[in-house]
């Protein structure tokens, strides 16, 4: 037994410089473990730290948004707004303006240009006015006139054999046609109470009336202007019968019917007797009175030819054709061109010059204050044969 005893404490004894080895090893790695979680911990609160101010900073108020774009306008509508108001030019002299702009300058001969929300709300009813100004071609132009080159005539052509001689053909025949700018104007007044108001909205009333009264005048010039200061309406120029038509006229198709329209089938005559290349983009153009006739028309099996659009804004139709009701046109009366048809956009060209000039006028009209708004536009007819007539005659 005691040797037994005494072989035991002697395997301990031995034992022991192995196991405060392995405790050390233990201890040291619960020590460095305990640093590395330590070390994680504070990464990880740094980096909330960063989002939670990353946050605040993008959540202030006051912040500007990264792609917001600057109020270009805001300084120009304030001028122009004190320029309305009292007169005070100081404003706009001072304003730099952006090429880019629709009002770029102010002109060299004192008008000042519309600021640019007013302008844009005149383009905008102008735009949605039923005039030829909806399916004519418009351009704009910085000069006084804009010329429209026409090649009217074809290239002469012949067949040639191999060994015989060519002989010369016609050559093409080319015309041009100027569109003279005219001075459109409108001369709206208030008193000089409701402008010192300041709950009052000068610009919108001041853009309504102008527009009002611009496509007023425009629409009818369109249609029926004689070009004296004026753009030359469609119906100014000389009408024929569309069997002898040429250059420089409009064409017509009588209904057969004195101040009548008959059965309607004038009106088919007078789709066909459009050109193909034109009748792709035909539309019908005509007065409230005049749809009110042509609506009640119906084919020979009872058919209207009159169809409503199918769905909100769009046109009614006749015949598959777009219809515009311009209230410009003649009512059906004996020998009047009530309607017509035609490819305007190719047909009519209207020309503009993008800027709007306002001048404020404080002693003409005294307590009142006078706007006096003018606008350069122009239009005729640039091809004669995109456009024909339906002439309420028997003949």
């Amino acid at each position: 037994m005691p040797m037994s005893k005494t072989h035991g404490e002697t395997e301990v004894r031995d034992d022991a410089p192995f196991v405060h080895e392995v405790k050390q090893a233990v201890t040291g790695f619960v020590s460095e473990f305990k640093g590395f979680q330590a070390e994680i911990e504070t990464k990880m609160q740094q980096t909330e730290e960063r989002l939670t101010m990353l946050d605040r900073k993008s959540q202030t108020a006051a912040r500007p948004q990264l792609a917001g774009a600057v109020d270009a306008s805001a300084p120009h509508q304030k001028a122009f707004d004190a320029y309305l108001r009292s007169g005070d030019d100081d404003g706009l002299r001072g304003l730099e303006f952006e090429s880019k702009s629709l009002s770029t300058a102010v002109n060299s001969d004192g008008g000042y240009l519309v600021d640019p929300a007013t302008s844009e709300a005149i383009k905008s009813v102008l735009s949605s006015t039923a005039s030829l100004r909806a399916v004519a071609s418009v351009v704009n132009v910085e000069a006084t006139s804009y010329d429209v080159l026409i090649d009217h005539t074809d290239v002469g052509v012949g067949w040639a054999s191999e060994t015989g001689a060519v002989t010369e053909t016609d050559s093409p025949m080319i015309d041009r046609i100027s569109i003279v700018l005219h001075e459109l104007s409108a001369l709206p007044k208030a008193s000089q109470r409701l402008l010192d108001d300041s709950a009052f909205d000068i610009e919108g009333w001041l853009a309504s009336r102008i527009a009002e009264k611009f496509s007023r005048a425009e629409a009818a010039s369109f249609i029926s202007g004689d070009g004296n200061d004026k753009p030359k309406g469609m119906l100014t120029h000389t009408k024929v019968d569309n069997a002898s038509w040429a250059w420089d006229t409009i064409g017509y198709v009588p209904t057969g019917v004195d101040g009548g329209i008959g059965t309607g089938e004038a009106i088919i005559e007078l789709v066909y007797a459009l050109g193909a290349q034109y009748r792709a983009n035909g539309t019908f153009v005509m007065n409230s009175k005049t749809a009110g006739v042509v609506r009640k028309l119906k084919d020979g099996d009872g058919r209207f030819l009159w169809a409503d659009g199918l769905a909100a804004g769009e046109p009614a139709r006749l015949l598959g054709y777009p219809v515009l009701i311009a209230e410009d046109m003649p009512d059906v009366a004996n020998d009047s061109y009530a309607i017509a048809f035609g490819d305007f956009a190719a047909g009519y060209t209207i020309a503009e010059r993008p800027d709007l000039r306002i001048l404020r006028d404080p002693f003409s009209a005294k307590p009142h204050v006078l706007f006096y708004a003018t606008k350069r536009v122009g239009g005729d007819v640039t091809d004669f044969a995109a456009i024909k007539l339906l002439k309420f005659a028997a003949s």
